[in-house]
């Protein structure tokens, strides 16, 4: 194993190992999974808002019912999970990402987005921190069409690690990548929002 392997010395050191969603710990998904009421309450407030965007980039106006199904598919599944808050997440958007997909054959479309907007470019230009920048202007719809205007591993990378909050272990789970291709389509993904506000911005 090379030194130089910035993947290798990350899990050496265990920076690639899955953390857990704001708002979860092991002892509430436990409790989900033995089927508490108030707990299973928690994981989907703290979960589906995410999700839903989530599904958003995936199929659009579709994404509540997706949503919906996605939950009953948790449910369903839920008390055979195994595993903490630090996997929660991944597995629920895993469910989400299977279903959303299911939804595509049969709908045999991709939903055209809209990008029209400059929210990112004070947060691309300026901010080192730019997952918790990013996540912190998630809450306009023209920002979630500038991502979703990205290709499409790069926009479900950007998606993942800053709307959704998984890191790049989970994120790499979902979509069934190493990290490190996870990190490079964000950052190539992140780049190139960038590029295009900073040649919109002197094109004005």
């Amino acid at each position: 194993m090379s030194s130089a392997d910035p993947d290798a010395a990350r899990s050496r050191w265990g920076e690639d190992r899955p953390r857990p969603v704001a708002g979860l710990t092991d002892e509430v998904v436990a409790a989900a999974v033995a089927g508490d009421s108030r707990a299973i309450g928690v994981l989907f407030e703290v979960l589906n808002p995410r999700l839903t965007r989530y599904l958003g980039l995936m199929v659009g106006r579709d994404a509540e019912d997706v949503s919906s199904d996605t939950w009953v598919e948790v449910m369903r599944s839920l008390p055979r999970y195994v595993g903490g808050a630090d996997t929660i997440g991944a597995w629920v958007v895993g469910i989400g990402r299977n279903r959303a997909l299911t939804h595509f054959r049969r709908a045999r479309s991709r939903p055209q987005a809209v990008a029209d907007t400059a929210v990112f470019a004070e947060v691309l230009a300026s901010d080192s921190d730019t997952y918790s920048s990013v996540e912190e202007a998630m809450g306009t719809a023209e920002a979630l069409a500038r991502i979703a205007s990205l290709p499409k591993e790069q926009a479900e990378a950007v998606f993942l690690r800053s709307v959704v909050g998984l890191d790049a272990v989970s994120t790499a789970d979902v979509l069934g990548k190493k990290p490190g291709a996870v990190r490079t389509a964000c950052h190539r993904g992140l780049k190139k929002l960038e590029k295009q506000l900073d040649d919109e911005g002197r094109g004005r």
